[in-house]
């Protein structure tokens, strides 16, 4: 049902980039031009050129997350987000034409499609979350034990019918022989299994229901599913024995180390011509080094120096994490910082090998001693390499070293740990790229 979702909203979104294009065409040549050729060979003519660049922005909206079920709800965040992957979009669009000989270049076409687009398209999205809260059926979803993450997802799910999940509430392990029973009377889809089960009759209660064609996902891997997330608090180490499978990732890793070096490589000899330029703006800003180091943990536990373009003021600096709205970051470094320019140096870090393009983002020593301490597996972020872009850091929501956000931050980590594929990497670079458009850094 949520792949029938997701084709039913991607088909609206083709349908809806062929429609912003007709009406470009229209406005552009017969209420702006005097042009008399004919609007219909003037489609056909955009139409084969336009068919790539709509496949550009379908792929950015499906790796920027806007067919997710968690981003389907009508929020400024959901908002703020595709306008940063539509200007994604309209760049490689922008990069396409005049990287490709072609019998049009349509600076004023595109231009008038990005906007006629990005005005229906908010709209449509709207009208859709609309269809689907009132509308369209809901997979029905009970829980078998409680627990305190059960319960929250719970609630989320009551308060995201986006989410395409309707919850049916728990059932107590003592009930469970009842189980079949309730799967027919409300009409039951998809069972949660959020207690082991161990008694043979409540095991047997289960397999019965296999007959109702029902759904079976543990709790870890249902919240998984709907949430993106790993829930720290529901595993335990069995789940990173069956989860991690390190040793199928040879070719994968011998991947990801060429592109980090051949991307930081050639990263470097485009941006160290501007190096000059940024380091006489820190200085002027602020005296001061024009570079920050700070020791950070890597992977395996390896201790590293960290560089990036200092953002900070040196004089009564007392060394605490940064805040909201800090007043020691300077004018030039809010810059670097929304921008991630700051983020610059560290490619050297990947050339010596310490870190990545992409992973968790490195901690100091001292702070991952306090964290190892009260949140539970947190060092197995550390068995790969750190980043300089992750999971975390696109999910679009900023997480300071407090233990709550801590613990979210973990649950994003253990994501990319258990999936990290070129497919993930390559989602979270161009989510990265629409982060950086939006200036959503801090």
């Amino acid at each position: 049902m949520n792949k029938a979702r997701k084709f039913f909203l991607l088909l609206g979104d083709f349908l809806l980039l062929n429609l912003a294009l007709a009406a470009t065409i229209f406005i552009r040549y017969r209420l702006v031009s005097q042009d008399p050729a004919s609007l219909r060979e003037i489609l056909a003519i955009h139409q084969g050129p336009f068919a790539i660049v709509f496949f550009l922005w379908l792929l950015c909206f499906y790796v920027g997350g806007l067919y997710r079920s968690l981003t389907l709800v009508n929020t400024r965040n959901f908002n703020r987000n595709a306008l940063s992957v539509i200007a994604t979009a309209s760049i490689l669009s922008v990069i396409f034409f005049y990287l490709r000989a072609s019998e049009i270049t349509p600076k004023t076409t595109l231009f008038i499609f990005i906007v006629v687009f990005t005005i229906i398209f908010l709209p449509w999205r709207r009208f859709y979350n609309i269809l689907l809260k009132s509308y369209l059926p809901k997979n029905k979803v009970i829980f078998i034990g409680e627990s305190l993450s059960a319960i929250k997802l719970g609630q989320q799910l009551e308060l995201s019918p986006q989410f395409g999940w309707k919850n049916e509430g728990f059932i107590a392990s003592e009930d469970i022989l009842k189980l079949g029973q309730i799967v027919q009377e409300k009409g039951i889809k998809t069972i949660i299994l959020n207690d082991r089960l161990a008694n043979e009759d409540a095991q047997q209660a289960l397999f019965d229901c296999l007959k109702l064609k029902v759904n079976f996902y543990s709790f870890p891997h249902f919240y998984e599913l709907v949430t993106g997330k790993i829930p720290v608090e529901e595993i335990d180490r069995s789940w990173f024995l069956e989860n991690l499978n390190e040793g199928k990732r040879k070719y994968y890793n011998i991947f990801k180390k060429t592109y980090d070096l051949v991307g930081a490589t050639l990263a470097l000899t485009i941006s160290l011509p501007f190096w000059p330029i940024i380091a006489l703006l820190i200085y002027i800003d602020s005296r001061g080094p024009i570079f920050f180091t700070q020791r950070r943990l890597g992977e395996n536990e390896k201790v590293f120096k960290m560089l990036k373009f200092r953002t900070m003021k040196v004089a009564g600096n007392t060394g605490l994490m940064t805040a909201e709205n800090d007043p020691r970051i300077t004018k030039i470094g809010n810059f670097l910082r929304k921008t991630r320019v700051d983020e610059i140096p560290q490619l050297l870090n990947i050339l010596k090998g310490d870190m990545s393009f992409i992973g968790p983002r490195p901690e100091r020593p001292e702070l991952v001693i306090k964290l190892a301490e009260r949140v539970p597996f947190y060092k197995t972020r550390l068995l790969i390499k750190p980043g300089i872009t992750g999971w975390d850091q696109v999910s679009g929501i900023y997480h300071s070293p407090s233990f709550e956000d801590t613990l979210e931050k973990l649950q994003y980590d253990l994501f990319y740990l258990k999936h990290r594929s070129p497919y993930l990497d390559l989602t979270i670079v161009l989510k990265t790229i629409a982060t950086v458009l939006s200036k959503g850094g801090r």
